[in-house]
This record gives C-alpha cells, sequence and structure tokens, in this order.
C-alpha cells in the first residue's frame, strides 16, 4: 500500500488533546502514548500526545505511518504560513 494510499484510508485529527493516528475500530480500547514531535520546518516541539487503536498499535503498518506522521510534521504556525503562501 502506498503512503498517498495509507494516509487517506486514515485521517490524523485532534481530539482531547491527542491526536488520532491510525485506525480506530468501532467499540475498541484506544492507546494513548507520548512520542517526541518536531515541526519539520522550525524545529518547535510540539506538545501533546498520541492514540490509535489497540488492535494497529505497534503493528509495522503503525511504525511506517508514525515514521512518516514526524518526518512530515508541520505545527501550527507553519502550516498557517503554508496556506497563506499559496
Amino acid at each position: 500500500m502506498s503512503f498517498q494510499t495509507h494516509y487517506c484510508l486514515y485521517e490524523i485529527i485532534l481530539l482531547d488533546e491527542f491526536m488520532i493516528i491510525g485506525r480506530i475500530l468501532e467499540n475498541e480500547k484506544r492507546v494513548k502514548f507520548n512520542v517526541d514531535i518536531h515541526c519539520s520546518n522550525c524545529g518547535i516541539i510540539v506538545p501533546g500526545g498520541l492514540q490509535t487503536g489497540e488492535s494497529y498499535f505497534e503493528t509495522d503498518e503503525f511504525k511506517i505511518e508514525l515514521k512518516e506522521f514526524k518526518r512530515n510534521y508541520l505545527c501550527g504556525v507553519c502550516r498557517d504560513k503554508r496556506r497563506v503562501d499559496k
């Protein structure tokens, strides 16, 4: 599965100060965890944690998505600058 397809299948959204990454099935327990996330543009450390479904956590697919997420993450300021520049 390509990253573009993979990224389209799963949304990354902000909820209760924990961003959801990956997939959470209906009535599935959520795993909350903290990972050091830095803005890929300015390098600022981003506060907060992540959460995902128990069945998805620590799978190979999850590790790939987390790696790509960390590599491409932009803080709110850099993200807004990029939107305005377009």
